[in-house]
């Protein structure tokens, strides 16, 4: 049962590499710890690979990316993701989330 549990747990990955950093990808990770859940392990990570469009966030194991990620936008992602398990979907990275018609 608690693998499970660690199985199903998201894990959020914030960008503290350098031009996200110059973003204010700190204060987006400081958010995020602010607002923690249970269900999600909140982690500074290295480069995501998508520089110029920080703060870059990623949620796994779903894959969903945000792009620009502000800190006052940091509560509805734990409240509408991280809780209800549904993306944030005007904040997706439209690159590897596009637009349905």
């Amino acid at each position: 049962m608690e693998n499970e549990q660690l199985a199903s747990a998201k894990q959020v990955l914030i960008c503290q590499s350098k031009t996200c950093r110059k973003g204010g990808s700190a204060r987006v990770l400081a958010a995020f710890e602010k607002c923690a859940v249970a269900e999600a392990a909140i982690e500074a990570s290295g480069c995501l690979g998508q520089c110029g469009n920080g703060p870059m966030v990623l949620v796994l194991p779903d894959d969903v990316w945000y792009c620009r990620v502000q800190p006052g936008e940091v509560p509805t992602v734990v409240q509408q993701h991280l809780q209800k398990d549904s993306p944030v979907q005007a904040m997706l990275y439209r690159k590897f989330h596009p637009m349905r018609r």
